[in-house]
């Protein structure tokens, strides 16, 4: 069974004969492990978490909540733009924040690039890559 999972994730076709396509963009970080910055099948592109990384410097510029959210932001709209869509076309977000009392000062920027209201879940977590402050991954129609 995973063999045949493996298989249809190389060859890019998934069970039901959909194609699924790796999305890169130098606009964007690259991955920091082993996955890619997103997917899309079927019609949606399921961004990988992106983080506060510059990607002309490879580092986390900003040290505030406020800066480091608005690179995460251009980094999500970078690689939905490669893969053909927008903030506008998002319908979820995950978003992680390493301080919950970032909350609000997270939430002043986020309303700003997600001006559709999508549906989101938001949590405080122990410790992020690179010591980063907030982490959003996203899911979003794409035509």
């Amino acid at each position: 069974m995973k063999q045949n999972i493996f298989h249809a994730l190389m060859s890019g076709i998934n069970k039901k004969g959909s194609i699924m396509k790796q999305i890169s963009t130098p606009n964007a970080p690259a991955a920091i492990g082993p996955y890619c910055q997103a997917m899309s099948t079927n019609g949606f592109v399921f961004t990988s978490g992106q983080i506060p990384i510059n990607p002309a410097t490879g580092n986390i510029e900003a040290a505030d909540i406020t800066g480091q959210t608005e690179q995460v932001m251009k980094n999500l709209c970078a690689v939905l733009e490669e893969a053909g869509t927008s903030p506008e076309k998002v319908v979820k977000t995950t978003c992680f924040l390493a301080d919950i009392a970032d909350f609000a000062a997270f939430n002043e920027v986020y309303a700003k690039t997600f001006v559709n209201k999508p549906a989101r879940s938001c949590f405080a977590v122990k410790d992020l890559p690179k010591g980063a402050l907030v982490e959003v991954e996203v899911i979003a129609v794409c035509e």
